[in-house]
């Protein structure tokens, strides 16, 4: 597996507005949950969210997709700002299709973000990553697989989610999925962008770009018995995706850290102990993974990329565990995603 280059990374949470400060927020744990200014939940209490500050709650659909993705896409092409005209690709997840957010979001979304970006990159297409917690993870499945065979020298992986909508919260809270004083096992909705820049390294060269981490490799498997039904998941679709992405490391290197999308459902920690079971010797300490949603809230489709922005602040400021990462993510919809990252230095 060759090993590429993340040149840049940009990120909108509700703990931060660019990348080094959800990163220092989350690092801190500071937590951005909040009562909603006006929805109530079936119990008559005020929602439990984590907003975009910056955002009024009354912007919906794919303004609001925008206003948080455009941001963060700007970040990530930070190095790209002196080679205007660099043609790249974009491959973009999002979530759920769910009331609140559909197609045309999506496609309003896809128009907005070649707009955008017109002036400092060319777009040259722009490549769906489909839907869900694991859809960033597999944006960068996308940008590998597109670098490898030769399609693109730069990938603009990205994936866009917000719950913060009426429709949306209403249609959790009919489902019992909020978290509440009344429910320890749903999550508190949010809402972010993520998005990183993906190339070979000798591109990185021929720019001048000093890359920000590595990315080795990305694995998926898919999980039949799905989120919020009553089958029972034993971990199979996530154990698979572990595998798939740490098949190409040494036969001694371990996980240092791992970070995940865990939001306080019950079936998310059962998936993972089950996994874990199935891959034992693949982590240096499986217990201690981390779960930002703690902080930002539950992201959904954006949560990988966020993911991938705390491995590189950590690395970049030197508090890292080890030198290999893994983040992973689960879809409702059964895919499963995990990526292995090192640091900038990687080969």
């Amino acid at each position: 597996m060759t090993n590429l280059a993340i040149l840049g990374c940009g990120t909108r949470t509700p703990v931060g507005l660019f990348r080094q400060a959800s990163a220092a927020a989350v690092r801190a744990g500071i937590s951005a949950f909040a009562e909603h200014p006006f929805l109530l939940d079936r119990f008559d209490e005020p929602m439990v969210v984590a907003c975009d500050a910056q955002l009024a709650p009354e912007l919906e659909g794919s303004r609001r997709l925008s206003a948080l993705a455009i941001p963060a896409a700007y970040e990530a092409l930070t190095p790209l700002r002196g080679h205007t005209g660099t043609r790249i690709v974009v491959a973009l997840g999002h979530g759920d299709h769910r009331p609140g957010h559909d197609e045309r979001a999506v496609v309003s979304l896809v128009a907005d973000l070649r707009e955008a970006l017109g002036p400092t990159v060319t777009i040259e297409d722009v490549l769906d990553a489909g839907q869900g917690h694991a859809a960033g993870v597999r944006a960068m499945q996308i940008a590998q697989q597109s670098i490898l065979a030769g399609r693109a020298d730069v990938v603009l992986a990205g994936a866009v989610d917000s719950y913060l909508s009426r429709d949306t919260l209403e249609w959790l809270d009919d489902h019992e999925l909020l978290h509440s004083k009344n429910n320890n096992y749903g999550f508190c909705p949010g809402e972010a962008a993520g998005f990183v820049l993906i190339a070979r390294r000798e591109v990185a060269r021929h720019l001048r770009v000093a890359p920000l981490a590595t990315l080795v490799s990305v694995g998926t498997g898919f999980e039949a018995n799905q989120i919020n039904t009553e089958d029972i998941c034993l971990g199979a679709g996530l154990s698979a995706a572990f595998r798939d992405a740490t098949a190409h490391l040494s036969a001694h290197e371990k996980i240092d850290r791992i970070i995940c999308d865990m939001n306080g459902e019950r079936y998310r920690g059962n998936e993972y102990g089950f996994a874990v079971l199935k891959c034992p010797d693949q982590f240096r300490s499986a217990p201690d993974f981390e779960a930002p949603a703690e902080c930002w809230g539950d992201v959904g489709a954006a949560s990988g990329l966020l993911h991938v922005s705390l491995v590189i602040e950590a690395s970049a400021r030197a508090y890292a565990k080890g030198p290999t990462s893994m983040i992973w993510a689960s879809s409702s919809t059964g895919l499963r995603a995990a990526a292995i990252l090192r640091g900038p230095g990687a080969s």
